[in-house]
This record gives C-alpha cells, structure tokens and sequence, in this order.
C-alpha cells in the first residue's frame, strides 16, 4: 500500500495584533491539508506596503507559533506569494481568504500563485479585524461594549467611519460584529476534558488584546500542570477595574483569541471575579496561577481575588518572563495617532477601489452570461 502523501499548505500575512479571525483562518488552511506552514513578513515590508505595524516582526513571529493549528513559521517571508516560495517549503498550495491583498502599487499579492492553480480559499471570519481593533483604541469610547446603547450613538457613528473620509467603506476592513456561536466556540475548543489523574491548573484575568504577554503567561502556568483551565471574566467586571473603554475585546472575541492558542485546555466564560471553593471543586482545580511579572489591577472593594486558593495552600505565583499589557498596547496606539489614522484610511481607500473594479468585474461577467444585478463578494479577515 503507498504511502500517503503528506499535503503541506502555506499561509502567510502581517498577522499583527493577532486575534481569532487571524487564527480561525489559520484553522480552516490547516484542514485542507496535514502540516500548515506559516509565513510572516517584517516590520519593513509592512511598512512599505500598507503602513507600519502595531506588533513588531519578534513579537509577530512569535505569538503566530504560539497558535495551535501552526506547525511551522517562516520568518520574513516576502510580502506577495510566489511559485518559488511554495517550492521552496515544499508547499503544495497557499490558501487565502476570498478578499484582495494588495502592494503598494495596488498589485494582487496572489497573482501568480492563482494563475498557477495553487491557491485555494476559506471562508470569512465575521466581526472583527485590526483594522477595527486600532479604531476601538483611537477613539476611546465604549460603543463595542453594548450595540444597542442609543446614548452612544454618535460614539458608535464616529467608529462606523473611523478610517476613512468618504462615504464609502471597505468590505474587508470596515467596522463589523463579532455574533458568537456554539459551533464557533466548539470549532476553536479543544474538546478534551481532563483526564482523571491530570494536574488542572487554573488561571484568570481580562486577556484583552491578546499579546505576547499573555501568551507568555499562560505558557508558564501550563507547565505546572496537565491541562488549564482559564478563566475569562466578563466586560462588566473588566471595565469596573480598569475603567474607560476597556476591555477592548468583548467577552466571546476574548474568549476564542485565548482559545487559539497552545496552553489552553478549556475556558470559563464569565468566571467570577474572586474564586470561590465551589470554583475549585466543580472544575478540580489543582493550582491556581497568577502572574507576578507586572503590577496587578486594582481590586473591586477591596476583595482579594486569590484568598481561597492562598488559605487552600494552591496559590502560585510564576514570573511570565515578559512585561507587555494590554495598556501598552493601546498606549503605542494613542502615542502614534496619526500615524495609524493614516494608515487605515490609506488601507481602506485602496481596497475600495480594488472592490469596486472587483464588483465591475462580475457585472460584466454576469451581463455576459445573461444575468442582471451585482454578485455578492464574501470576504476574510485578511491577515495582510
């Protein structure tokens, strides 16, 4: 009997500020084939082509290793896909999501691969992209809190045209919102529970903006145990501590970033905020972790969160080892402004006008065919 061959694909992008949508279709790529190969390109070539990024390219290289469906990184992989690329990893073909990524001198980075028959595509991940993520930061409003909230109507107006000064908006980075779902959460989960004789770790926080903080953080905590459990509390108790327009994520988009990566077993969506013996007994904790490398939120009225887990003798402190939060994220945001209005609107004005060749494109396709109307265009979070 042969052998089966071994189907390697290839996916690549900026993938700064890394979040579910990047990582979703790093998911669905992984599923066309056995290894996924992942190529990232530099902090120069991003700037080049569509403005510089949030992450930089040490950062990038490593919270996209971090991703459970990643197999391999290629580091400083050029900005558009050629034949000789995929040759060179020993690819079979590269996979992309159904929009248009272009240089800066508006050229399809997947030309040539399309034209040789290796190119495959996967579908959207609605609701949300960094495009959006930097706009939620520069504004400072809370209008990705509640949708309905008609006193933040102007806030959620404002965000609606955060990148761009026509009345035109990109279809692949305008604002969107993320509408979660079981199916999405359980394509993300791992789906194994604990084994009777796993040490279970426990670990909680706000995770918001996913970063290599955190991801370093829950690397540490895993290796004190067999499976960890993370606990992820809700927007309410979130912004209670930390105040202003935080968390920037809501919970189930913070919720399927953490679940993207490699140290997570399975998460409490909306854990409390202090934990509780009913906690550790329903889920058997073993040891519960909080990080000491950064200085901790304030406490709501005063509570110590660990105090249970400290008298039980199953607190740990561990050192992640790494000092970015989630504040200096959104800090590199507001102390360079302009720069990324800038490069959003530039990103945006670019790609309405590939959209609207695009759309032409399928009109004359359709009137020669006999057909009437527009075709509808499905797209992906791009990771360019």
């Amino acid at each position: 009997m042969a052998e089966e061959k071994i189907v390697r694909v290839w996916c690549d992008g900026c993938y700064d500020m890394v979040h579910f949508g990047h990582a979703n279709q790093l998911r669905q790529a992984k599923q066309m084939g056995n290894k996924l190969i992942v190529g990232v390109h530099t902090d120069e070539e991003i700037t080049k082509h569509k403005g510089p990024p949030v992450f930089n390219e040490q950062e990038r290289y490593r919270m996209v290793r971090g991703i459970k469906w990643v197999d391999e990184v290629v580091e400083g992989a050029p900005y558009s896909t050629t034949v000789k690329t995929l040759d060179q990893y020993n690819c079979d073909f590269c996979v992309h999501g159904n929009d248009i990524t272009l240089t800066a001198d508006g050229i399809d980075t997947y030309a040539e691969v399309k034209k040789a028959g290796r190119y495959k595509e996967c579908e959207r991940t609605a609701g949300v992209s960094t495009t959006d993520l930097v706009g939620r930061m520069l504004l400072l409003t809370r209008s990705h809190h509640n949708l309905n909230d008609e006193l933040d109507l102007v806030s959620r107006e404002r965000t609606e045209s955060l990148s761009t000064d026509s009345d035109s908006h990109s279809p692949w980075t305008r604002v969107s919102r993320f509408l979660p779902s079981t199916q999405t959460i359980m394509q993300f989960a791992e789906g194994r529970p604990p084994a009777p004789n796993d040490v279970i770790v426990y670990v909680c926080g706000s995770f918001d903006l996913f970063h290599i903080g955190h991801l370093s953080f829950l690397e540490e905590a895993r290796k004190l145990g067999d499976y960890l459990i993370i606990g992820i509390y809700s927007d309410n108790i979130v912004n209670e501590y930390k105040g202003n327009n935080y968390p920037i994520m809501s919970l189930h988009e913070r919720v399927l970033s953490v679940l993207s990566f490699k140290p997570a077993s399975e998460v409490v969506i909306g854990a409390p905020y202090s934990i509780t013996q009913e906690l550790i007994d329903r889920f058997r904790i073993n040891v519960v972790v909080q990080g000491n490398r950064v200085q901790h939120h304030p406490t709501i009225d005063d509570i110590d969160p660990y105090e249970v887990p400290k008298r039980l003798g199953i607190y740990k402190p561990v050192d992640s080892k790494n000092d970015e939060t989630t504040e200096g994220i959104v800090d590199r945001i507001i102390n360079h402004r302009r720069i990324f209005e800038k490069r959003n609107a530039k990103k945006e004005k670019k790609e309405i006008a590939a959209y609207k060749a695009l759309q032409k494109l399928q009109q004359e396709k359709c009137s020669s065919h006999g057909s009437s109307g527009t075709t509808e265009v499905v797209c992906i979070e791009d990771p360019k």
